[in-house]
C-alpha cells in the first residue's frame, strides 16, 4: 500500500525568522521552497518539508519537539556543520537501544535537531 499522502510539511514557530532563515539556508543548506513573508518553507527531501512561521505571540514549545533529518552520512553532516561553527549537544554516536547512529544540535530557536541514520534493517 502506498503512503496515503504525497507530501508532508511540519511547521514550527519562531520569534526570529531572519536568524532561522540564515541557519536553515546557510548552515544546513536546505533549499527554500516557498517564502510566504511571515513563513518560510524548506525542502528536506523530495516530499518532505519543514516550515517556520513568525507570529506576534508564538507558543512556547522549547523541548516539545525534535526535528529529525535522516541521512546515510551522519559523520559528513557533523563535520560540515562543525566547520560552520555549530556546537553539538551530542556528537555522532551509536544508540544501540534504537539501532540508530545520530547526533544532536539546536537551531537558533532552541529546537532540537537530530541527524540520524537507521541501523535497523527493518527501516524502509
Amino acid at each position: 500500500m502506498d503512503a496515503p499522502f504525497a507530501q508532508t510539511i511540519t511547521f514550527f514557530y519562531t520569534a526570529d525568522l531572519a536568524a532561522t532563515a540564515h541557519f536553515y539556508e546557510q548552515v544546513l543548506g536546505l533549499p527554500l521552497a516557498l517564502d510566504q513573508g511571515a513563513c518560510r518553507i524548506y525542502r528536506v527531501s523530495p516530499g518532505g518539508f519543514v516550515g517556520f512561521c513568525q507570529h506576534l505571540n508564538p507558543p512556547v514549545t522549547s523541548g516539545a519537539a525534535i526535528l529529525t533529518l535522516v541521512t546515510a552520512d551522519v559523520d559528513g553532516w557533523a563535520a560540515r556543520l562543525a566547520q560552520k561553527g555549530v556546537i553539538f549537544e551530542k556528537p555522532p554516536q551509536l544508540n544501540p537501544r534504537f539501532k540508530i547512529y545520530h547526533c544532536f544540535l539546536r537551531d537558533p530557536n532552541g529546537l532540537l535537531i537530530e541527524i540520524q541514520r537507521f541501523e535497523d534493517p527493518r527501516w524502509v
